[in-house]
């Protein structure tokens, strides 16, 4: 079910816009359109070389940013890039700040989620036979987050190295209450779209950071113009330009061989003995239980 290669060599991921994968260097191979047991990704794949590096980069929105966050397929995305061999995800994201010192444009690297969201039962691969309890406590890679940490520093860009991003469903942006609320609760920024894809890789086996932009204040800071659609265009842009920065830089720091802890992540999460397994369900999740079926 779905196209699956396991011969693939080990892949770097890059979601976000779809302007991503215009950094100077990149090689450009294919679009490579993926089906998937969960239905369609948001668009089809970019793939190309960096660096000496397979790289294959999604538009999370869909190019022209048609998808609302709602409406993001987030098991399709993520099953569709590791079947194209994908052990590593850089996922570049907007935000609204929630303190002071975090500024538009600035760039802040997450380690810790707090769920807002309300589709949760759509944020696992497992279920229909086969259980499984993924260990989330640091949800991000640390080792993928140092080095964009590293990168973003050598480019003398503002980076904050952790942090907590609280996940809403949007599209409304929050309320002056919801925005307070988040402020009292100690969280740093506020988007509607990463934790789930942060689950989806870890089960996945994938390692992800995250290159949280920020574009705007939320709606707290009362004497900022509040956060809009069209306020936040002239930071959007200057945050993808910084994005491609990074990732210039970053890719070619990443290892070679998948042998971080993420990499192997369902070894303590599988609790269905192998036995008990229904077939239709491994050929869904195959990409993601490649090495327990041999």
């Amino acid at each position: 079910m779905g196209n699956y290669d396991d011969s693939l060599a080990p892949a770097i991921g890059i979601i976000g816009g779809s302007g991503l994968y215009e950094i100077e260097g990149f090689e450009h191979g294919a679009e490579v359109v993926v089906e998937t047991p969960f239905g369609p990704p948001s668009d089809a794949i970019v793939t190309g070389t960096f660096a000496g590096r397979r790289v294959c980069f999604l538009p999370r929105h869909g190019r022209g940013h048609r998808i609302l966050p709602s409406e993001l397929n987030h098991r399709a995305n993520i099953w569709a890039l590791k079947s194209l061999g994908v052990r590593w995800i850089i996922a570049i994201t907007a935000v609204g700040s929630l303190k002071e010192e975090y500024r538009p444009r600035d760039i802040l690297l997450p380690d810790q989620f707090f769920d807002r969201t309300s589709q949760r039962a759509d944020h696992t691969f497992f279920g229909n036979g086969i259980v499984a309890h993924i260990a989330f406590g640091d949800p991000i890679a640390i080792e993928l987050r140092r080095l964009l940490a590293e990168s973003a520093k050598e480019l003398d860009l503002t980076v904050h190295d952790g942090g907590t991003y609280v996940n809403m469903d949007g599209p409304a942006f929050s309320t002056r209450a919801e925005s307070e609320t988040n402020r009292k609760l100690g969280f740093d920024v506020i988007g509607m779209t990463n934790l789930p894809e942060a689950k989806l890789a870890r089960e996945a086996e994938i390692a992800l950071a995250t290159l949280a932009m920020i574009t705007d204040y939320d709606c707290w800071k009362i004497e900022e113009e509040a956060v809009t659609a069209h306020s936040v265009i002239e930071h959007v842009q200057a945050n993808a330009a910084n994005a491609k920065r990074v990732l210039a830089e970053v890719i070619p720091k990443i290892p070679l061989e998948p042998d971080w802890p993420e990499h192997r992540a369902l070894d303590s999460s599988l609790f269905t003995d192998r036995s008990l397994w229904p077939e239709a369900t491994v050929e869904k999740l195959r990409p993601i239980l490649a090495r327990f079926l041999d």
